[in-house]
């Protein structure tokens, strides 16, 4: 923003730059003095710092992207357990192949070799009524083996066992049953083919076989019950070889898999969640620990599927997560293993839980987040179960309900960097952590004040900006050693875009916390934050690192606010405005704007006015007036504000004629933005301040007073706001940012008679 002394018409105005459209909200809140003030165009020193804070702006990151592992295991491959001789016998992987090896059967449990035949179901031998009566097992065993397996294997050619229908004459016994979930309960309609009988029980009567309108699934409306008995008479008289017994068992087969066994299959699938859910609610941890780490799995892997986790959520799947939890905590003491177990897969459920939205008001309403950070004091040195919660966190903590709930938790800062500083080599881990930090720190004074004020924070945060500063661009080479102490431990070499997706969360944590104004100047001096934003800068390209460059200069942007004479930044502050030279002749135009906006805060030194001159930086800034986006002429004002100071400066800027193009930006962004209006006039004050003719010609200053008048008038000036809460937002802007410096411009710009 503006430093605006006390105006006169001898007076320049000294600006520094920088407007963010999210500071935009605290516009509202107008400051005002206890003690009335005797002059209403003289701003008060309340009110110019609280419009020069608005230049520090809160940046914001992606969440870290996790890629779906398409294996089915218990524990992933870079899980820690991935060593099958340091895990129980009982966590191998969940894979049909597992269960084909020798070390994977249960100790206690016989080798049998597969079966050579389908099994069938024997019914007893009653053509009449096959369902008088449920299967039986056969009396001679050897009956199993002279059966033709041709029946049940054209039965299972027609279609999956969850499929296949009733049929009409006993659709009442499947209607005792649930369908299975994600489908709808099938009508003997739509699957005529499922009748196996009328294949296999030989011509009609008439010498013809049945169509499927005359089949025994009948169309709605037909007595569908006397329709079977007929048929089952036809059978009767009509099959009275050989084949009459067969022919007659198979179609009872059908018959009592389509009635008894399809529907209980489909209603133990939907009820597949809650006796899992009802185990982990009952059993105990000490005697069931392995039969509860098999249910968790399995509970991970449902939670896998978006098409089921509605379902567990209703069925209270977040509360019993949380009760589980605190039986683990209370049992992890005598078996201290198994819990870590448990919470591994547990901890994967309700990371697949978050992403559904309905599961937020769950995880606060049970407080799950304070839970897992008691899991985490607990099991700090498990980084399967840390990573799992870091995912927890970065992907609930992008709501504000979410950060709130968890900003609440004691001592969360200080766990989260102590796990920092213990998993510094865990990439995934820390960049999830920083993500949440990041998140934390964005809308909340008190996250910053907190987490600053945690026991070495900024040596963990520098600490892991070092080790996580490639130095060298090849993938295969560790970082060398850069300004911290030699003896730190250095993170193994990964690739660079997971280094850099480190340090963008981590410089984005650091631009937030320098919002607070006790620790902007703490950072602001500290040598080794200042040496590694610029090395950072020096060492990366903005084509490649692009996102990570401009929260490096929005990151010196928000330093730059505090510039004491004796701080690092200050004193580094013609070195910083050679590194934006890499940002301003970019093609990247948010690297553009965050490197207008450094120079508009550096430019208040002379040496780096002198240093914009030479390297024709002003010839740049004069272009960016003619941008359609507001901030970017915004930023461009406040440069030429503090170039124009120096009377040598108006002459270079008035060849590249910066007095027309910002009048033309006044003309098109005036109306409807008064702060910007107001730079504008400031920017035009310190250039015309010595009466140089050759700014504006007669036309130009003429078009400029006549636009001025008209703007000094507030009915003029606000008439086109219909809605009255902006209304009042743009008639403080107005006051406060735009008329008292406009009317200082008119009476420079009038000529003296008209002035007397």
């Amino acid at each position: 923003m503006i430093t605006v002394p006390t105006i006169t018409p001898t007076e320049d105005f000294t600006g520094v730059n920088g407007l963010n459209l999210a500071s935009m909200e605290r516009k509202h809140e107008i400051c005002s003095p206890f003690i009335p003030r005797r002059n209403p165009a003289r701003k008060t020193s309340a009110e110019i710092i609280s419009e020069a804070r608005q230049s520090l702006r809160v940046q914001s990151t992606q969440r870290p992207f996790t890629p779906r592992d398409g294996h089915r295991q218990l524990f992933g491959k870079s899980s820690v357990r991935a060593d099958r001789d340091n895990r129980p016998p009982s966590t191998f992987s969940l894979n049909a192949q597992n269960f084909d090896a020798p070390d994977s059967r249960p100790g206690s449990g016989t080798r049998l070799s597969p079966l050579d035949h389908k099994p069938k179901f024997p019914v007893p031998c009653d053509a009449e009524d096959p369902f008088k009566a449920l299967p039986k097992p056969p009396t001679d065993p050897l009956e199993v083996k002279r059966r033709l397996p041709g029946g049940r294997a054209r039965l299972l050619r027609s279609g999956s066992l969850t499929t296949l229908s009733p049929v009409e004459g006993h659709i009442h016994v499947k209607e005792q049953f649930n369908p299975g979930l994600g489908q709808k309960p099938l009508s003997a309609k739509r699957l005529p083919s499922t009748d196996h009988t009328e294949v296999r029980s030989g011509p009609l009567k008439t010498g013809r076989y049945r169509t499927a309108s005359e089949s025994r699934l009948m169309q709605p409306g037909v007595d569908s019950g006397v329709r079977l008995t007929e048929e089952r008479a036809e059978r009767k008289t009509e099959l009275g070889n050989g084949d009459n017994t067969k022919s007659t068992k198979e179609d009872a087969e059908s018959l009592v898999w389509n009635n008894m066994i399809a529907p209980l299959l489909q209603q133990l699938e939907s009820m597949a969640a809650g006796p899992v859910l009802g185990v982990l609610s009952n059993e105990d941890v000490s005697s069931s620990g392995e039969a509860l780490l098999y249910c968790v799995g399995t509970l991970k892997f449902l939670s896998g599927n978006s098409a089921l986790l509605r379902l567990l959520l209703d069925k209270n799947c977040v509360g019993v997560a949380q009760k589980l939890i605190q039986r683990l905590c209370t049992a992890e003491d005598t078996n201290f293993t198994i819990a870590g177990h448990i919470l591994v897969q547990l901890t994967a459920t309700l990371r697949n839980l978050a992403d559904h939205p309905d599961s937020r008001p769950l995880f606060i309403s049970f407080s799950m987040l304070s839970e897992l950070c008691l899991v985490l004091r607990h099991h700090c040195k498990d980084p399967d179960i840390c990573t799992n919660i870091s995912r927890i966190y970065s992907k609930l903590s992008s709501y504000s309900e979410c950060r709130l709930a968890l900003a609440q938790t004691p001592d969360c800062y200080q766990l989260f960097l102590e796990l920092l500083s213990k998993h510094h080599q865990k990439q995934d881990l820390v960049v999830r952590l920083l993500f949440t930090l990041g998140n934390l720190t964005a809308k909340s004074e008190e996250a910053r004040r907190q987490l600053f004020q945690c026991e070495a924070c900024m040596d963990t945060l520098l600490q892991l900006y070092d080790t996580y500063q490639r130095r060298d661009n090849s993938p295969h080479t560790p970082p060398q050693k850069g300004p911290l102490s030699p003896s730190e431990p250095q993170a193994p070499p990964g690739s660079v875009q997971e280094d850099e997706d480190v340090l963008v969360k981590l410089v984005r944590v650091l631009a937030n916390m320098c919002i607070h104004p006790t620790v902007g100047p703490a950072l602001a001096n500290n040598t080794i934050c200042i040496q590694l934003l610029m090395e950072t800068i020096e060492l990366r390209s903005v084509q490649e690192s692009e996102e990570l460059l401009v929260n490096v200069a929005a990151t010196i942007n928000n330093l730059s606010f505090y510039q004491e004479e004796s701080s690092v930044l200050r004193r580094s502050q013609l070195t910083i405005a050679k590194l934006m030279l890499k940002l301003v002749l970019s093609s990247s135009r948010d690297a553009m704007l965050e490197a207008t906006r450094v120079y508009g805060n550096l430019s208040q030194s002379k040496h780096v006015r002198d240093f914009i001159m030479q390297n024709k930086v002003h010839q740049f800034v004069v272009t960016l007036l003619d941008s359609k986006s507001t901030e970017m002429c915004f930023s461009a004002c406040g440069v030429l504000t503090n170039l124009a100071l120096d009377p040598a400066n108006r002459d270079s800027l008035s060849v590249e004629g910066a007095a027309s193009k910002l009048v033309d930006c006044l003309r098109d962004f005036g109306p409807g933005d008064w702060q910007l209006a107001g730079q504008v006039c400031q920017a035009l004050w310190n250039m015309i301040v010595c009466g140089s003719e050759k700014l504006l010609d007669t036309q130009e200053r003429e078009s400029l007073l006549e636009f001025l008048t008209t703007c000094l008038d507030e009915q003029e000036a606000l008439k086109w706001i219909e809605n009255e809460d902006i209304r009042d937002f743009h008639r403080a802007c107005w006051e406060l940012e735009f008329l008292p410096v406009a009317q200082k411009l008119m009476k420079t710009l009038r000529p003296p008679d008209l002035t007397a």
